[in-house]
């Protein structure tokens, strides 16, 4: 019988391992000297159906590991409720990983950035008016450290020593950019995360290229890493890195293949020859990196995020990011120039690219304008003496809609106007079903009015998505001050929050029978129409041509947010598995604006993604 002590180092001396070897400046992986070449991928970013091909399509550019954000606001939308399921599978994701031969790099948070909505932060702690985000304050602290107790553990059995594939797990997320540099904050989680994961995982912090950044951001017994771009000497960089952490790997966390885009900006790109340039020099090095993004994906719903600098900006809903594998998972050039690249460094996998999924242009669908019924707010609304915001009433995304009277005649051109600022994001006001114009967050504060005491004024206003970055990030929604007409302020409010995309799902939108006769009108309407099966269900992109701004749905599916008229993103990605071959494919469309009078939209076999401000 083989005593206690002599198991332990028999298992020992067979067991799985990955550390940092602080003498020789490099990971170690079972003993042996070990270099990362990684991509960032974000699951909540593509369709399950999806996964399996664009992990095999990394792996197959030579990749040996992925980088993985897990976004909270994702998987507990409610409080207290957790989902894991279907396209929020994460262990079937890993798992898949794991088949294919990847290794994972896992960013949990709590906090993410990502330009994703609110930095994957839930919307419902905003609940507390008072709350420090990303800080020592309970009121942040209890459910981030609820949420992540319930996370790690689902995540222990995947770490790479318990015979999964996470090799490393990121604490927080450039925290350094944060203006808290909150250090009991980044110690408590320090601590849960060792409760949960051991001490044996290596757990880092990831800050940008700056020594305030890696003062606020880093902490010991956190490995150092640090991220930048094409634009950036790579020397003067990992100096810096070895500033806070002298010895151990040089780690580019984040090596930017592309950028994001916001509404009105021409569409970002990097230039392939920089990226495979700078790649294989930090190869050389003998520098581990991932490459943020490898593949963007797509801002379905409304999950896209916002900057805040000088103003509001919001993130439009293709995460293309210009990056190797496009929004819709096809292999690039850049792709190609980076796996040559890495064959100088580690053997490529034997075997053909995967090709890109095949696309169909299916066409124009004309739609029809439908009866806006009570059904996109069912519960009816809630009454109050001033506005609420979103938070209040538990409406985090989306669309509400305020309604009140009139307080007096105003027979002349009238100024509404929102003197705090507190348009979040944007307002459609209308005046007796009659549209009047737009309010926009920091730069359309004021705008006329005409009508007669007691004539109802319906202000639909839109959340464009929570700021991810900086200091702005407790970012309310909806009207967050009074309105003043002239010199009243208004009172008496009856607020709907509109559920359209419960409504689009069960079918309780449907075409108005009367069709061709109604005139496409302004302001906020909802359109549908039907794309007839073709026994195809394959990728398209779908342009509006002529439209304003709104979303679309395809089937039960919320593609997202179309800016026609601001750009510079012309086309929504429809992937194949949203699609039915074989059934009519039901599509409704909410014009905020205004339709134009052809009401047909235009599934294309390509995207369009760098037009501004196209008015066609």
């Amino acid at each position: 019988m083989i005593g206690p002590l002599l198991s332990n180092k028999i298992v020992k001396a067979y067991s799985r391992s990955f550390s940092i070897d602080y003498k020789n400046n490099c990971f170690q992986k079972d003993g042996k000297p070990f270099q990362y070449i990684s991509g960032s991928i974000h699951y909540s970013r593509i369709p399950r159906e999806y996964w399996k091909d664009r992990l095999l399509k990394m792996y197959m550019t030579g990749l040996n590991a992925i980088q993985v954000y897990v976004p909270w606001n994702f998987h507990e939308t409610v409080q207290g409720v957790f989902n894991f399921a279907g396209d929020r599978d994460l262990e079937y994701f890993l798992n898949l990983a794991n088949q294919t031969g990847l290794l994972v790099i896992l960013r949990p948070g709590p906090y993410i950035c990502a330009e994703w909505e609110m930095g994957g932060l839930p919307a419902w702690l905003l609940q507390k008016p008072n709350i420090i985000l990303r800080s020592a304050d309970t009121e942040y602290l209890k459910p981030a450290s609820e949420w992540l107790a319930v996370l790690l553990t689902k995540m222990r059995p995947w770490l790479y020593q318990n015979g999964g594939n996470i090799i490393s797990v990121q604490v927080e997320n450039e925290y350094g950019s944060y203006f808290a540099c909150d250090y009991n904050y980044m110690r408590h989680l320090h601590t849960v995360f060792r409760l949960f994961l051991g001490e044996d995982v290596i757990l880092f912090t990831t800050d940008g290229n700056t020594d305030k950044e890696m003062i606020c951001g880093t902490l010991e017994g956190l490995y150092a890493t640090i991220d930048f771009g094409t634009d950036t000497n790579i020397t003067a960089a990992f100096i810096r890195q070895r500033r806070f952490e002298p010895k151990g790997p040089l780690v580019n966390s984040e090596f930017y293949t592309g950028w994001l885009d916001h509404w009105g900006d021409k569409h970002a790109s990097v230039e392939t020859v920089k990226v495979s340039k700078m790649l294989g020099e930090m190869l050389f090095m003998g520098a581990s990196v991932n490459m943020y993004m490898f593949e963007g994906g797509t801002n379905f719903g409304y999950w896209n995020g916002a900057d805040h600098d000088s103003r509001f900006r919001s993130v439009v809903t293709s995460y293309d990011y210009n990056a190797p594998l496009s929004e819709a998972g096809d292999p690039t050039d850049k792709l190609l120039a980076i796996r040559d690249v890495i064959k100088n460094f580690r053997d490529i996998p034997v075997g053909p690219m995967p090709p890109a999924t095949p696309k169909f242009a299916y066409g124009f669908v004309t739609l029809q304008k439908v009866s806006l019924l009570d059904t996109l707010s069912p519960q009816g609304p809630v009454r109050s003496q001033y506005p609420l915001a979103f938070e209040e009433i538990k409406q985090y995304y989306g669309f509400m809609l305020y309604r009140t009277t009139l307080p007096r005649d105003v027979p002349e051109p009238t100024p509404l106007i929102s003197p705090l600022n507190g348009i979040h994001d944007c307002a459609y006001v209308s005046v007796n079903g009659v549209y009047q114009g737009l309010m926009e967050r920091d730069t359309a504060l004021v705008m006329n009015v005409t009508g007669q005491q007691g004539d109802q004024l319906d202000i639909l206003v839109e959340n464009m998505g929570r700021v991810n970055f900086g200091s702005y990030i407790n970012d309310k929604k909806g009207l967050l001050g009074n309105l003043i007409l002239g010199n009243d302020v208004l009172t008496d409010w009856s607020i709907y929050p509109l559920d359209i995309d419960t409504a689009v799902a069960n079918g309780w939108l449907q075409a108005d029978q009367s069709g061709s006769a109604m005139e496409a009108g302004d302001g906020p309407m909802i359109y549908s129409g039907t794309l007839k099966s073709t026994g195809l269900a394959w990728d398209t992109f779908v342009k509006l041509n002529g439209w304003n701004k709104g979303q679309v749905w395809v089937n039960e599916v919320n593609l997202g947010r179309y800016w026609t008229q601001r750009g510079p993103q012309q086309t929504l990605y429809v992937p194949g598995p949203f699609l039915s071959a074989t059934q009519p494919n039901n599509i409704t469309v909410l014009e905020l604006e205004r339709a134009p009078s052809h009401r047909r939209i235009l599934f294309m076999d390509r995207p369009q993604l760098n037009n501004t401000g196209q008015k066609t």
